[in-house]
C-alpha cells in the first residue's frame, strides 16, 4: 500500500487494510468518538464487544481465518496519520441465495480530519475489495439526518432502496391498552396466512440477508413448535380481529438472542392504527422483564399509532445499494 503525503499538513498518511490483531481497540475508540451522540444501547454494546475482541487472542486467531466468511466486521480499511487511526471503514460479508453480499459499515473519520476526502477514499477501497471478491451486491445504510454522507454515497454510485425507522419504548406494568377499544387475543392458527402476507410486505426479502424474518419461530404447526421447544424459544404472539373475525393486526416478540428485543408487527398499510397501538401497549405491559422493546418498520408507516403507544424514533436509516453496473460482469442485484 502506497504512503500518501498530505500537502496541507505535511504529515505522513496511509490508507491500509485493517489489521485485526492491532487495530480493533483503536477502531472502537474512533467509532465511539464519531457516533457517540447518536449511538443507542445496541451500538454501545457493539463497541464494548469490539474492544473485548481486540484483547482476546483466541478470537483474533480464529478471526484471521474467518475474515471472508463470518458476518462480522473483521475486514476493512483504516486511514492512519502518524500512527494514529483517524479513519475507518468495515466490510462485512453475508450470503444470500448462495452468493456473497457485502455491507459497508462503520465509515468514520475523526472530526479534525474531515473534508479531506478520507471517507471517499476508504469507501472506494471497500467497494473495490468487494468487486475483487466478486460480490453479487454491495450495500450500506446511513442515517437520514446525515446529508453529507448521503451525498457522498450517491456520488459513488449508490442509490436509495428503502428507508426504515427503528422505534424504542420501555416496558411498564402500569400501562393498559383498554382505552384503544379493541380486544387482544393470542394469535390463532387461522391468522397465519394474513399475518405472513403482511410480514412479507413490511420486511422485504431484499434485506433478508441482514435481518431475516424468523419464520420457524412465528409459523403455527407441529414442526415449528418442535423447533421452538428444542431451541427454548419463548415466542409471544398477539392479535386483534375486526368484527367479522378477520385479522386486523398481529404482533410477535422473540427472545433477543444476542441482539435487541425486536417486535415483529404485521399490519396493513392503512386502517389498523388503533389495533397496532393497543398491541404495542400490551407488549410494553406484558414483557416487563425486558427493559426496552424495539420495533422496525418502513419510515412513515403508522408513525402516529406507534407514537401513541409511547414509542420514540431512535433513527431512520437509508438503505442504499451500489449500482449493479459497478459490479463484476454487470450481474443483477439481489
Amino acid at each position: 500500500m502506497a504512503v500518501i503525503t498530505s500537502p496541507i499538513l505535511a504529515k505522513v498518511s496511509q490508507l491500509r487494510p485493517l489489521n485485526i490483531l492491532n487495530d480493533l481497540p483503536r477502531v472502537a475508540d474512533l467509532v465511539e468518538a464519531c457516533f457517540d451522540g447518536t449511538m443507542d444501547a445496541e451500538g454501545r454494546d457493539y463497541i464494548r464487544r469490539m474492544r473485548s475482541a481486540g484483547k482476546d487472542r483466541y478470537f483474533l486467531h480464529w478471526a484471521q481465518n474467518a475474515v471472508e466468511t463470518a458476518s462480522m466486521p473483521l475486514s476493512g480499511y483504516v486511514w492512519v496519520e502518524n500512527r494514529e487511526v483517524v479513519g475507518n471503514v468495515s466490510l462485512v460479508p453475508y450470503k444470500r441465495a448462495g452468493k456473497k453480499v457485502y455491507l459497508i459499515a462503520n465509515v468514520a473519520v475523526r472530526p479534525d480530519f474531515r473534508r479531506r476526502g478520507i471517507a471517499r477514499a476508504l469507501t472506494t477501497s471497500a467497494m473495490q475489495h468487494a468487486r475483487q471478491k466478486r460480490a453479487a451486491a454491495i450495500w450500506l445504510h446511513v442515517r437520514d439526518d446525515n446529508p453529507g454522507a448521503v451525498a457522498l454515497y450517491l456520488s459513488l454510485g449508490f442509490h436509495e432502496h428503502t428507508r426504515r425507522t427503528l422505534w424504542q419504548a420501555a416496558t411498564a406494568r402500569s400501562l393498559s391498552p383498554a382505552g384503544a377499544g379493541v380486544t387482544i387475543t393470542a394469535r390463532q392458527r387461522s391468522d397465519w396466512l394474513q399475518q405472513e402476507a403482511w410480514l412479507k410486505q413490511l420486511y422485504p426479502d431484499s434485506l433478508d440477508w441482514y435481518h431475516p424474518i424468523p419464520w420457524l419461530s412465528l409459523r403455527p404447526g407441529f414442526g415449528p413448535a418442535l423447533y421452538r421447544f428444542f431451541v427454548e424459544y419463548e415466542t409471544r404472539q398477539w392479535a386483534v380481529r375486526a368484527d367479522g373475525n378477520g385479522l386486523q393486526a398481529a404482533l410477535a416478540w422473540l427472545p433477543a438472542m444476542g441482539s435487541a428485543n425486536r417486535l415483529w408487527a404485521a399490519v396493513p398499510s392503512t386502517g389498523s392504527d388503533g389495533a397496532l397501538t393497543a398491541l404495542l401497549l400490551h407488549a410494553r405491559r406484558t414483557l416487563t422483564w425486558q427493559k426496552n422493546l424495539y420495533l422496525e418498520l418502513p419510515a412513515g408507516l403508522a408513525a402516529e399509532a406507534i407514537t401513541a403507544a409511547g414509542f420514540k424514533p431512535l433513527r431512520t436509516l437509508l438503505w442504499m445499494q451500489a449500482d449493479e453496473t459497478l459490479l463484476p460482469d454487470s450481474r443483477k442485484s439481489l
